[in-house]
């Protein structure tokens, strides 16, 4: 009986994913407000339907009265979360909100399946990033303030990168995290990557001479080679098209950013001699199979997960993503294209694109440099990341490392994201209030061409009356 429902829930996840992917591209081409407020709400609906449905199937494996009060728990926390926000940012981007409502469900429904003792962690994580984060939109309401305190800014994440050199141990061939009492971890790079984006926007907001670039790459390579140091390979790519991508938005010229992905290649080529694990993710990712038992195992079960999975996946608890190593954070994607199928995996692959389009949307459309830079910024290590992540589990390109925002394990990671949504939704704000005003300063001068149209037609009827009556006298 409980397979048959399995069975019959599978299904009914890929029709919530599709539905709610859909809606996420309509939102995007509408611009009436009521049809908007219907699809958001819709959204709001599918996704705890999807949550619900779910745990119903966790719930009938389990059979634990834990994974009941825990499923509770969590909508308790997308309501409250959902009412606050709403009612503290009215003008905040709905799409961007039910996004983050959207991942999260999906996060913790896989790793609920792999790990009770993890999911319970991550919810936690979940729930302080959301209180903390509650308050980033209006603390960056005021971001040019940022232009202060952004270069002390840039110092101390240079400083929190060089710890992990020094304090960090190494996890799979890098350091990434510093060890914390009571069993916690953080790694610095995933906060670090968000000063190191204002920091650029503060370098590039006004001019992007000779000077000035030379300065704003030493700082950059500075970043990047801690990392590279501690081996943290990922995120130092993620800080490098970070860079190359700014430098070129706020230059204007192609030659940089062509020179800086050629320094780059050279660097990834001189990183392969460098690093022995380098070497042991190139090898895998050429061809695990004659090394399947060693060094192929975990791109070679994360094939064989999304094989199996095929399109309509194999159902929660019907396959075995547990055989996957590191399947709760760097390879979750794999894991849930083959319990959830490879239409669900689409789905979130589009959903993350429809976020990256709104981020570059709000980023585009903003009038002042530093917002415009800040947000783009932030759209390239959003997309980045999702690419890195997904390309290393699909066998696309060798892995690198990095987590899927909001749906991956790691604290460090949600309370990032959390931030980087924040930012963008300020932003956003920004970017309507400036609609707002724009559009205001149009109708007032609409309002006073038709008085002066008015007063100049009551004039010429005025003048025609004396006329009239000048020449009724004579």
């Amino acid at each position: 009986m409980v397979n048959i429902i399995s069975d019959v829930c599978k299904y009914i996840i890929i029709i919530l994913v599709v539905w709610y992917t859909i809606g996420a591209f309509t939102a995007l081409q509408k611009r009436d407000r009521k049809e908007l407020k219907w699809i958001y709400y819709r959204q709001n609906v599918l996704t705890f339907l999807l949550h619900g449905t779910g745990y119903l199937v966790i719930i009938l494996n389990e059979k634990s009265l834990d994974f009941v009060i825990f499923y509770a728990a969590q909508v308790i926390f997308f309501v409250i979360y959902l009412l606050l926000y709403r009612s503290i940012y009215k003008k905040s981007s709905m799409i961007l909100l039910n996004h983050m409502m959207f991942f999260l469900a999906i996060g913790f429904i896989m790793l609920a399946r792999l790990s009770f003792e993890k999911v319970t962690r991550q919810f936690v994580f979940a729930c302080i990033a959301a209180i903390v984060t509650l308050v980033v939109p209006r603390m960056f309401s005021k971001l040019k303030a940022a232009r202060r305190w952004a270069m002390v800014v840039g110092i101390v994440g240079i400083l929190a990168l060089a710890a992990v050199l020094v304090l960090g141990e190494v996890e799979y061939g890098a350091k990434l995290s510093i060890q914390l009492p009571g069993d916690f971890s953080i790694q610095p790079s995933e906060f670090v990557k968000i000063s190191f984006v204002l920091l650029m926007a503060v370098l590039f907001r006004e001019r992007t001479d000779i000077k000035r670039v030379l300065f704003a790459t030493g700082v950059a390579g500075a970043h990047i080679i801690v990392l590279v140091l501690s081996r943290d390979l990922g995120a130092a790519l993620i800080y490098c098209m970070t860079y190359l991508c700014m430098l070129y938005v706020a230059s204007k010229k192609p030659l940089y950013f062509a020179g800086g992905l050629g320094l780059g290649a050279c660097a990834a080529v001189a990183a392969y001699f460098l690093f022995s694990h380098v070497q042991t993710r190139v090898e895998a990712w050429l061809d695990p199979w004659p090394i399947f038992s060693s060094k192929g195992n975990q791109i070679g079960n994360s094939l064989f997960g999304i094989a199996t999975g095929g399109w309509m996946g194999q159902g929660l608890y019907q396959g075995y993503p547990k055989l996957i190593p590191v399947v709760d954070s760097d390879f979750i994607f794999a894991g849930i294209s083959e319990e959830m199928g490879g239409i669900v995996a689409l789905c979130i692959i589009l959903i993350c694109l429809s976020c990256l389009i709104m981020f570059i949307t709000v980023s585009i459309d903003l009038y002042i440099p530093f917002y415009k830079l800040t947000g783009l910024g932030l759209a390239v290590v959003y997309g980045t990341q999702v690419f890195l992540m997904i390309g290393g589990d699909i066998k696309m390109i060798p892995s690198t490392g990095v987590t899927l925002p909001f749906v991956s394990y790691g604290g460090s990671s949600v309370l990032a994201t959390f931030i980087v949504f924040g930012i963008i939704q300020e932003l956003y704000i920004k970017r309507h209030n400036e609609e707002d005003r724009i559009e205001r300063k149009k109708r007032e001068q609409r309002e006073q061409e038709k008085a002066g149209a008015a007063g100049e037609r009551a004039k010429a009827e005025a003048k025609a009356r004396r006329e009239r009556a000048a020449q009724g006298k004579a």
